[in-house]
């Protein structure tokens, strides 16, 4: 079955930067819309970015102008280049692949000085 493994979360200051990594186990993320979400302490998952099989991204307001979503087709693999990061982005982050209704295992992200 499809399978989903997210990287690169790691400690940051504010202002800093990460990019996250989603890599699929098959070749879906043309056929799918890809999502990254996310998961503070006590907080519900809400939806941070989204990439369509046809290569459009979306974005959450509290991350435009900070967050890039991307994808590379042969490497079967989808980004979140996290930019000008801040105390509120530390959560954990989740890749999820729409169609199949498949979910990554989170990487965490945390943002303090």
């Amino acid at each position: 079955q499809v399978q989903l493994v997210e990287s690169g979360g790691g400690l940051v200051q504010p202002g800093g930067s990460l990019r996250l990594s989603c890599a699929a186990s098959g070749s879906i993320i043309s056929i799918t819309t890809m999502g990254w979400y996310r998961q503070a302490p006590g907080k519900g998952r809400e939806l941070v970015a989204t990439i369509s099989g046809g290569g459009r991204p979306n974005y959450a307001d509290f991350v435009k102008g900070r967050f890039t979503i991307s994808r590379d087709n042969a490497k079967n693999t989808v980004y979140l280049q996290m930019n000008s990061l801040k105390p509120e982005d530390t959560a954990v982050y989740y890749c999820n692949a729409n169609f199949f209704g498949v979910w990554g295992q989170g990487t965490l992200v945390t943002v303090s000085s």
